[in-house]
């Protein structure tokens, strides 16, 4: 399998992991809709190849993640992939975290992987094919002071795709869990490029991953990948 003409969601696609993977399957041949909250950056994207349409939205808003499965319709008639890649973290023992920190996150990372999910579901279903993809982290199998509240989430996707898993898998639609270790990117406070994360995994490693992924034959699904820089120990 290939996914030349394939129709994919990427969710977070504005930068990092999301925008190198919306990048490296478009010039695969993919149909590629690129969602995300910047529609600056998203649209800086779409400039970036023909094969990407960009669809600004809050993965947290439910009419959002609709619009943006009824435009890849209208634009493709079909939905191949999502990939449920928007994210952050917050990083902070438990007194410090304030509930407000508690529902926005958890509100992006959990509830925006279901909201977007769901929308897709109705025509992966009908059409008896699809593959659902959660980027997760290594932290979705393990805790570490200070992150209870990310970890929270990551295990809840991780709880999330195994429900999701059974319940689909018979109709022919496969799901798969990505779960990356220590990668160079916006997401950490010294910011992309520090000299500190000149050994971690680069965002287009992890996009490398997900093309591999994604691209199986329709009788191969890879349940679980794992993902670290070698010099992370595990």
């Amino acid at each position: 399998m290939n996914i030349q003409n394939k129709t994919v969601i990427i969710s977070g696609a504005s930068r990092g992991i999301g925008r190198a993977t919306a990048l490296l399957l478009a010039h695969q041949g993919a149909n590629v809709i690129a969602t995300a909250r910047n529609a600056k950056d998203l649209a800086a994207l779409e400039e970036e190849h023909p094969g990407i349409v960009a669809v600004p939205g809050d993965v947290a808003n439910e009419a959002d993640m609709a619009n943006v499965v009824q435009v890849a319709l209208d634009r493709f008639g079909t939905i191949d992939i999502v990939i449920n890649n928007a994210g952050y973290g917050i990083f902070k023992n438990v007194e410090e975290i304030t509930a407000t920190e508690w529902d926005d996150l958890m509100a992006t990372n959990v509830k925006g992987t279901f909201l977007l999910t769901k929308a897709a579901l109705p025509t992966l279903k009908a059409q008896g094919s699809g593959h659902v993809v959660v980027v997760a982290s290594d932290v979705a199998k393990r805790t570490f002071a200070g992150g209870s509240l990310y970890t929270a989430s990551k295990y809840a996707q991780e709880a999330f795709m195994g429900a999701l898993r059974k319940e689909v898998r018979p109709m022919g639609i496969k799901v798969s869990g990505v779960y990356t270790g220590l990668v160079d990117s916006h997401f950490h406070d010294k910011g992309h490029g520090h000299e500190t994360s000149a050994h971690y995994l680069k965002e287009q490693d992890v996009a490398e991953s997900m093309l591999f992924i994604v691209s199986r034959p329709a009788h191969v699904v890879i349940d679980e990948f794992m993902v670290h820089p070698l010099e992370q120990e595990y």
